[in-house]
């Protein structure tokens, strides 16, 4: 399918599409390590999901989830670099449901329907998380989860 000249690709389970670039960033981040982050948002006029940020390589966490809007549904992906108990260097990448309990239901709906679907396009992901606060995303969770 085609809308606005991008390759995009009909998610069955919520009709949502996802353009090209989400799945090219993605593998950007998985494969060269070219970004930090990268936040993905739904366009409910013509159901489809984009990227709306990147974050590049030296960009932190707290830089990660001050993009995120405090009243607005996003996904995100994370690529959370950690040092194990035996002291090597790892790294592991989050995929994030961010659903804030002050954004519009309609759109915590078309989320929630969309997520898994839209996660299996990006091949790679180790760990996901929900959350609906800031604290349920905190760094300290984040490092629990990584190890």
């Amino acid at each position: 399918m085609n809308i606005s000249g991008r390759n995009i690709y009909a998610n069955s389970a919520s009709g949502m599409a996802v353009v090209d670039e989400c799945k090219l960033k993605f593998m950007e981040l998985k494969t060269k390590r070219s970004f930090r982050f990268i936040v993905f948002k739904i366009d409910e006029k013509n159901l489809q999901i984009m990227v709306d940020r990147v974050g590049q390589p030296d960009e932190s966490y707290d830089d990660f989830t001050a993009c995120l809007p405090p009243d607005e549904c996003r996904y995100a992906v994370f690529d959370f670099d950690f040092v194990t108990d035996e002291n090597c260097q790892k790294s592991k990448i989050f995929f994030i449901a961010w659903s804030p309990d002050t954004s519009k239901v309609r759109s915590k709906m078309l989320y929630a329907s969309s997520k898994d679907r839209f996660k299996r396009e990006l091949d790679g992901i180790q760990v996901e998380l929900q959350a609906t606060d800031p604290s349920e995303m905190s760094l300290d969770i984040i490092k629990g989860r990584a190890l």
